[in-house]
């Protein structure tokens, strides 16, 4: 009820949905309640989405979850990453995943200088990500500014223990962030450039610039089909209607479908569409078996079968 804003489906079906987030400028209906991680078992006949607990140790209070990502290790081991936002500061919390008893375990806090405003995550390794800052600057006045005159200072990070740098710049608010199923190509969505860009990672973990595809709409996170490598996209036809919130003029929804982005001329499918009046602000899209999960900044989910 309090929006889902990324959801990351592990290859077994089991989808992790983020909740609560407050973010500068754009409402949430859970001022007074710390974010919280969901569990949805897609091969349910009727799944309903369950509240994992948190390990103590943890500061739940100040818990504001944005961009996920899992990491299944060689012994199963499931990681979960998550982008936090405490007191309006920019940390990524790493979790174990631990099925029998529905919980999360915090293995750490990760803090760096070059971690300004993170949006989105994807995991690289047990302890390494590629992170995306949507903005330069962290203050909300500043980012403002920022975004009205349109600076491309927003960039992608890859974080591990042993090295932190910066390896792709140039966007003007660089959003979600994903891996193609080969691992080979990374996917940036650029939501105000209206845009995704596809990278290619290199040994180093730089990454270099290979295409953009153009879109018509606000591209918010991006989700893979581990069997295809299509990218599902949950998007925001109008952006300023979400930062408006009248609710005379609710803000839509739409879902993308990008198939075969590295050929000439990809397709691009509009697989759902809604003007507000069953769900608002569409942020992410992710696919299991014929099924489609759909998150929303800060409404509720949305549960189809294709």
């Amino acid at each position: 009820e309090t929006g889902s804003e990324d959801i990351d489906i592990l290859p077994n079906g089991l989808a992790f949905i983020s909740s609560g987030l407050k973010y500068p400028g754009i409402k949430s209906l859970a001022l007074d309640k710390p974010g919280e991680i969901f569990l949805m078992d897609l091969n349910e006949d009727n799944p309903r989405a369950v509240e994992l607990r948190i390990s103590r140790g943890f500061d739940l209070a100040s818990f504001n979850p944005h961009g996920i990502s899992t990491y299944v290790d060689r012994d199963n081991t499931v990681y979960l990453f998550a982008v936090n936002h405490p007191h309006q500061k920019s940390t990524v919390e790493l979790f174990k995943f631990v099925e029998d008893d529905n919980s999360l375990v915090h293995l750490k806090t990760i803090r760096h200088d070059l971690l300004t405003s993170v949006n989105d995550i994807v995991a690289m390794g047990p302890d390494s990500f590629y992170a995306t800052n949507d903005h330069y600057f962290s203050d909300f006045i500043l980012m403002f500014l920022e975004m009205f005159l349109g600076l491309t200072w927003s960039n992608v990070v890859y974080y591990s223990p042993k090295e932190v740098k910066e390896v792709a710049a140039g966007f003007y608010s660089a959003n979600g962030i994903n891996i193609s199923p080969d691992r080979k190509y990374i996917y940036v969505a650029d939501v105000f450039d209206h845009n995704i860009h596809v990278m290619e990672k290199h040994a180093n973990w730089n990454l270099t610039h290979v295409k953009t595809l153009q879109l018509d709409t606000l591209v918010d996170n991006l989700s893979i089909d581990r069997h295809t490598g299509d990218i599902w996209i949950g998007c925001h036809p109008n952006g300023m209607k979400l930062f408006y919130n009248d609710p005379e003029n609710l803000p839509a929804s739409e879902v993308l479908r990008v198939q075969n982005i590295l050929s000439e001329e990809p397709a691009v499918t509009r697989v759902y569409a809604d003007n507000g009046s069953v769900l608002q602000g569409s942020s992410v899209a992710s696919i299991y078996e014929g099924k489609l999960l759909i998150g929303t900044v800060f409404h509720r989910a949305l549960y189809c079968e294709l």
